[in-house]
């Protein structure tokens, strides 16, 4: 799959978790469709994507038998670093470690990795 159907890809397992985890009414910018997404939204994702792809890749595929939390920290460490290249000072919820994210967003970066997991 190449890199630009993973970062919709990316985007669209995004927006499905947030509308299957977020509690209550979410932040119109979490559920964005791919097509009004900015720019520097679509390359982190996409780079995100292509961590995980190669991270599944030299893992010889083994990376699977990681746990649901496991490969949520993943996805979840892979954007804070595209946090820091794509802002000179993100805010903190952009880059929050994982003990500190919300459940529905550790849900959502769990689901991301399986879905590319799947997709690849």
């Amino acid at each position: 799959m190449p890199q630009t159907e993973g970062a919709r890809l990316f985007r669209e397992t995004w927006i499905a978790g947030v509308r299957k985890h977020f509690p209550g009414e979410p932040k119109p910018s979490y559920v964005t469709p791919w097509e009004d997404t900015p720019q520097w939204e679509r390359e982190a994702a996409g780079a995100v994507f292509a961590q995980v792809r190669q991270f599944l890749d030299l893992s010889g595929g083994h990376a699977a038998r990681l746990t649901r939390e496991q490969k949520g920290r993943f996805v979840a460490t892979c954007w804070t670093a595209q946090m820091y290249k794509h802002f000179e000072d993100p805010k903190p919820g952009y880059v929050a470690d994982w003990p500190d994210l919300p459940d529905w967003q550790k849900e959502t970066d769990s689901d991301i990795f399986e879905a590319i997991e799947e997709a690849v």
